[in-house]
């Protein structure tokens, strides 16, 4: 009885540490993330009244990022949540404090001035930072200081999409593939809960959307079917994705200029190139992503076949000069105009497929596909939901052992038949077959090439 009583005493009093931690952390991400979005809001705004458009700043404003970032915070640069997880995993969550104040300006004058970055991973790091100085300023440890960053991812993400529960699910999620850190799990949700609570309260709308999409049967044989296709074609994009964005990088790192005269002629040529191809890829692009989610077939037709292509080469080359600004906005961007071509090559149900692909590529890009099938849920309803389980897990598992976040630890194998070495971070990560499986596909093939041979000589026997 003694033991039992230790153990419920314990547990309580780390409950309500825990709940009250958490919820004050939830409410100043809330609010601070809050005053960021509102920043944001407000630039997005005058973008107009400026007599020429906003975009042609580009070039000047990669510049004025890179210098920016350079000078005061250098790990702001990127896209956020990589360099949150990358302080999880080898800084015990500590993020200098210039961090939030940096970020926060150089994101702002990325997206005024058109670049193709998002506004989660600013969140995320937001949220993260001030929880890091919050720890440090009442002199937690470690380890606590560790759980609250994590809370922090969660509870930016939560505030910035207006997704509560998917956001501390990707906080406890992304860091680590094929593994949840149950201990957070409570402080988590109550962060996120704070911060989307705080968020609302002092303002912030969130778009929910709804794609009309009523079962009209149980069990859909045929569109199950199609979703089973369409969780492959997504795990395809989402290869695409991650493949171009870290070429991209390495490709203009290895440019021997200066990084502020690559920054002025990269996003010179993306002016140019939208002269080309349009100015629909610059900026967060949350007009293409309604209209590839609405119903109205209209609306649906104005998205060209190639738009994610286009995005994921703004993206790419936006964040590769320097720009500041997540990447998972990009990619629902991505996500849903691929999902609007197979919903179109289908012929039917276009925006199911636009939000399939909106949570599905999000699984294989961020290998988070637990928070990305509850994100289906929170945003396009439950009738969605057991679909987009499927659709999310295939392209998981088919994007392979990639992540745009290379910080991130790999805990699993995606396919017995691979030879990897688990508990080290993707970049880091050697993946190859086990010989005797090269040895069972080399016998596989040698048979079909044999009996292939047999029936072409039948056949040449038969017409002879």
């Amino acid at each position: 009885m003694k033991k039992h009583t230790i153990e419920q005493t314990t547990i309580f009093i780390s409950v309500t540490k825990w709940l009250l931690l958490s919820s004050i952390i939830g409410v100043i991400i809330g609010a601070s993330v809050t005053l960021f979005l509102k920043i944001l809001q407000y630039s997005e705004q005058n973008q107009d009244s400026l007599p020429f458009p906003h975009y042609y700043l580009l070039p000047f404003a990669l510049v004025a990022t890179v210098w920016v970032v350079t000078k005061f915070a250098p790990d702001a640069k990127g896209h956020g949540t990589e360099k949150v997880i990358e302080a999880v995993h080898k800084k015990h969550g500590k993020i200098e404090l210039a961090v939030i104040p940096i970020k926060l300006l150089a994101t702002v004058m990325t997206i005024f001035s058109g670049g193709s970055v998002g506004k989660e991973g600013p969140g995320a790091q937001i949220g993260a930072g001030m929880a890091s100085f919050v720890s440090d300023l009442f002199r937690f440890s470690k380890e606590d200081r560790k759980k609250l960053v994590i809370c922090g991812i969660g509870a930016g993400f939560a505030s910035v999409f207006g997704t509560p529960i998917a956001g501390a699910i990707f906080g406890v999620e992304v860091l680590i593939i094929g593994l949840i850190r149950y201990e957070v799990l409570l402080p988590s949700f109550i962060a996120g809960f704070a911060a989307f609570t705080t968020a609302q309260y002092l303002g912030i709308e969130y778009t929910y959307f709804d794609i009309n999409f009523h079962q009209r049967i149980a069990l859909d044989f045929p569109l199950i079917l199609k979703v089973v296709l369409a969780g492959l074609f997504f795990g395809f994009i989402s290869d695409f994705t991650i493949t171009f964005i870290k070429r991209a990088h390495r490709t203009i790192k290895k440019i021997s200029l200066n990084i502020y005269i690559k920054a002025f002629l990269g996003g010179t040529i993306l002016v140019l190139l939208s002269f080309v191809v349009g100015d629909q890829y610059f900026g967060l692009g949350l007009a293409t992503i309604d209209n590839a989610l609405t119903p109205d077939q209209s609306l649906v037709k104005d998205i060209p076949w190639y738009a994610f292509i286009l995005k994921t080469i703004f993206t790419s080359v936006t964040l590769a000069l320097g720009g500041s600004g997540g990447v998972v906005t990009p990619i629902f961007y991505i996500g849903a105009t691929s999902g609007n071509l197979f919903g179109t090559f289908m012929g039917d149900h276009i925006a199911f497929f636009a939000a399939l692909g909106f949570v599905s590529v999000l699984a294989g890009t961020t290998n988070s596909p637990i928070a990305a099938t509850i994100m289906a849920m929170e945003l396009f309803g439950i009738e969605v939901a057991h679909y987009a389980a499927i659709s999310v897990v295939i392209s998981f598992l088919m994007t392979g052992h990639r992540s745009v976040f290379p910080s991130q630890i790999l805990a699993m194998k995606k396919s017995d038949m691979l030879n990897i070495k688990t508990g080290e971070s993707i970049e880091d990560t050697k993946v190859s077959m086990h010989d005797e499986d090269i040895d069972k596909i080399r016998d596989i093939s040698k048979r079909l090439q044999s009996k292939r041979k047999k029936r072409n000589e039948s056949s040449k026997s038969r017409l002879s």
